[in-house]
């Protein structure tokens, strides 16, 4: 029997994938999909809906990575919260729900270039950031509700209030928008 369970020590090695690297890759891929597809439609209410779906997605990924608290509040808070709140932004100022020409600039290979600097800065800054930074498995689990929570609540709640603030603020701009055409008629 241990020399079984030595052999299959051995046969797992740094490349090797399991069931659970498997399915994160091909939940990535797929929220990379829906992703892309939010940002080039040219129809506002389809590139909502794709949203949820990409925010969706990244939920399943924390979920992947055992963050559980994480998962639950990417689901309440984006999925639950930021898309109704824009889908109700685009229902109340009455925004267009087939095909918007305006939502199309020619600019589309600039703005790819852009992004595509952008990721690889981005990609660049985290990678040379965390280098050196080693997990302490010993310690509470980085996605427990203890870590995340002392985390919030100590460096992150002044921003945290900072972006309740500016969706309050998104909403009743909408309200102010939608009210003011209404009274022009």
């Amino acid at each position: 029997m241990t020399g079984t369970a030595a052999l299959a020590a051995q046969t797992h090695g740094f490349l090797s994938t399991s069931g659970v690297e498997i399915a994160f890759l091909l939940v990535g891929l797929a929220t990379l999909g829906a992703a892309l597809v939010t940002v080039t439609t040219k129809q506002l209410v389809h590139a909502a809906l794709w949203l949820v779906v990409t925010l969706g997605g990244l939920a399943v990924e924390y979920l992947l990575l055992t963050a559980e608290f994480i998962a639950w509040v990417q689901v309440l808070i984006y999925v639950g919260s930021v898309v109704v709140l824009l889908l109700f932004g685009l229902m109340l100022t009455k925004a267009p729900i087939g095909r918007s020409p305006d939502a199309d600039s020619g600019n589309r290979w600039a703005a790819l270039a852009v992004a595509v600097a952008a990721a690889g800065a981005l990609v660049w800054v985290v990678v040379d950031a965390f280098r050196t930074t080693w997990i302490d498995l010993g310690g509470a689990p980085q996605g427990s509700t203890e870590v995340s929570g002392e985390i919030l609540f100590r460096h992150w709640v002044l921003p945290f209030e900072a972006l309740s603030v500016l969706l309050l603020a998104a909403l009743v701009g909408a309200i102010v928008l939608s009210r003011r055409k209404n009274e022009e008629r």
